[in-house]
């Protein structure tokens, strides 16, 4: 899909891959059938294994690619290769890479106990202009007040994150040009979430989208 000056694919589940700028910025890919364009940069928002894959990655770094990540990653992330180009972030932590600007927020749970807040980060990606955010595995959290972006990529499935119904509230709060459903299709979630999330948004005036899973 082309947005603006970016063109954003959905890999299934909550993986996602940005073209920008001559980049291939992969955030949590897993489960990847085309290994074609190598990362530049790779965004990890957490450890677990649906997010995480070391032998995905291993299929798309060069060696120029860079991998950003919470420290519950930076021991995984030795089995990739040696010497690998990894910086530990945090929420409210910042990088810039190749122009490129990425703010960490935080993603947590509040009602169960499968993202403790600290685990996780969410990203948002200033990119010449457009910025995404990436919520990562989370619920409804005070924090999404603060966010300011055109394009909002929710977890959906409900169980681990937000339900649909709890991720069009989400929207609504963050109130993005585009909204894009994440986190169904390859291990929990199913279409029906995703197109009631994107009944619930039209709903209340959002713009909302499904993505057909690509690479």
């Amino acid at each position: 899909m082309q947005y603006k000056n970016i063109e954003i694919k959905w890999l299934g589940h909550s993986g996602i891959l940005i073209l920008w700028n001559n980049m291939n910025i992969y955030i949590d890919p897993t489960k990847l059938t085309n290994f074609d364009k190598k990362a530049d940069l790779i965004l990890i928002t957490h450890g677990h294994w649906d997010h995480f894959s070391v032998e995905d990655i291993k299929k798309i770094i060069s060696s120029s690619t860079k991998i950003i990540g919470p420290s519950e990653v930076l021991s995984q992330s030795r089995q990739v290769k040696d010497g690998i180009d990894f910086e530990v972030c945090e929420p409210k932590k910042s990088f810039e890479f190749n122009d490129l600007k990425i703010n960490c927020v935080e993603a947590y749970n509040l009602d169960k106990p499968f993202h403790p807040k600290g685990d996780s980060v969410g990203y948002i990606l200033s990119l010449g202009g457009t910025t995404v955010y990436h919520a990562a595995d989370t619920d409804i959290i005070p924090e999404m007040h603060e966010i300011k972006c055109d394009i909002a990529l929710l977890p959906i499935s409900g169980k681990f994150v937000m339900t649909a119904p709890e991720a069009a509230k989400a929207a609504e709060i963050i109130n993005a040009d585009l909204t894009i459903p994440i986190h169904w299709g390859n291990h929990i979630g199913t279409r029906e979430d995703a197109e009631k999330f994107v009944k619930l948004c039209k709903q209340k005036g959002i713009n909302a989208l499904i993505l057909e899973k690509e690479i």
